[in-house]
């Protein structure tokens, strides 16, 4: 991580807050037929050694793949002399892993990271300028479409000057996404609220009043129900089990219950990742001390978990979660194999059964700002995720 004072504020306010493994995933999905319950695939699965190099060698922060489309988004940054930074957003192929078009490109103190790829085919980029010692001026681009390979336009969320975006669900093929923000000031409220990216609209922002969700809050979108799906535990060991906000974007109304809490004495620890499969109203989370997959249904608000398969300690938890709605899976990254040397990606069905273990990773970066992300590309089951270089200047395609 390079020492601007840009990123040294940005690793203080946008770090998820995550004990212990930190890890910075980021995937998209290539090839693979209809999934079952122990099928053995006509193809290897797992890493399939095309690798995308940032263009200036520069650590990624942030990426996400099209969905619906061939290209990849992704943010660099690097440290120049003189407390300069050369920061670069660029766009690359899937199928290849190069770069096809570095879309801008500074020398100044300014940074960028990628918010996702989202709503039909969106990519958001976010620019933090510096003016000064802990005085940014941040602003949001769009590449509407991503394969444009450049800005045409600007998001324009109603936020303070102080206020900092956490998070927006990377849910792609609708139109609407969801935003975790928080007030940098006194308490650091977190809040949420609904906007078409493409279009550049908003929903008004709905507060989030139970203090729990200040606590390493995790975001995905049910666009079935236009509600914001929020995870969050206050960490503490042998604590309570945490707690799951369900934020109607239309109305106003939020619902909290109960999550699950993990065995005795030591509990679940943070949430470290949720995706939510808005056709069948189910939520997945990992959590970290316990090395547990959770599974709820949305509209009973019950559930059960899942260990990681061969996990025993802490240092195995998951981290990020994806869902696949084309196959119905989904994927869980997790830093520290149990299954495998490095790190490893496990696959589950909707109803909680394993499919498979991706194993032969590197996304292991515990000291990273951007904590780890999966992006998939359901239709041809393919993805990336960083690695295996450990500077995080490189991104890693797998197939499931």
């Amino acid at each position: 991580m390079h020492n601007s004072a840009s990123r040294r504020l940005f690793a203080v306010t946008t770090l998820r807050l995550r004990p212990a493994v930190i890890c910075l995933l980021l995937l998209s999905l290539e090839g693979a037929p209809a999934f079952a319950q122990g099928r053995v695939f006509p193809f290897q699965t797992g890493p399939t050694g095309v690798i995308v190099h940032s263009q200036f060698g520069g650590q990624i922060f942030g990426f996400d793949i099209d969905q619906n489309g061939s290209e990849g988004l992704l943010t660099e940054a690097t440290t120049l002399s003189g407390g300069r930074v050369l920061a670069a957003v660029e766009t690359f192929d899937q199928a290849t892993g190069k770069i096809m078009k570095v879309v801008t490109k500074t020398t100044t103190m300014d940074d960028f990271l990628t918010l996702g790829v989202v709503g039909n085919q969106v990519g958001l980029v976010e620019r933090e300028h510096v003016q000064g010692f802990l005085n940014i001026t941040r602003s949001f681009k769009t590449l509407n479409p991503l394969s444009s390979n450049r800005f045409t336009g600007s998001w324009t969320p109603p936020l303070q000057k102080n206020d900092l975006i956490i998070s927006v669900s990377r849910n792609q093929g609708v139109s609407r996404s969801a935003v975790l923000a928080y007030h940098n000031v006194g308490a650091g409220q977190r809040f949420v609220f609904g906007t078409d990216v493409g279009a550049n609209t908003f929903s008004p922002q709905i507060n989030l009043q139970d203090p729990t969700f200040a606590s390493n809050p995790q975001i995905a979108y049910d666009a079935i129900q236009n509600t914001a799906v929020v995870a969050a535990s206050d960490g503490t060991v042998g604590g309570p089990a945490p707690k799951i906000a369900l934020a109607n974007l239309a109305t106003g109304q939020v619902t909290v219950f109960n999550g699950i809490l993990g065995p005795a004495p030591f509990h679940q620890g943070f949430i470290n990742g949720l995706a939510v499969d808005a056709d069948d109203q189910i939520a997945v989370t990992t959590t970290e001390i316990d090395f547990r997959v959770e599974f709820y249904d949305l509209t009973t608000h019950n559930g059960f978990s899942v260990v990681l398969p061969g996990a025993t300690g802490q240092l195995q938890s998951g981290s990020d979660v994806a869902y696949d709605a084309v196959n119905k899976l989904f994927l869980v990254a997790q830093s520290v194999s149990s299954t495998g040397s490095g790190s490893s990606i496990h696959v589950y069905d909707i109803q909680g059964n394993l499919v498979e273990s991706l194993n032969g990773f590197n996304f292991s970066n515990s000291f990273n700002v951007v904590p780890t992300h999966i992006g998939l590309n359901p239709a041809i089951r393919t993805g990336y995720v960083d690695g295996p270089a450990a500077d995080v200047s490189q991104l890693q395609a797998f197939s499931y």
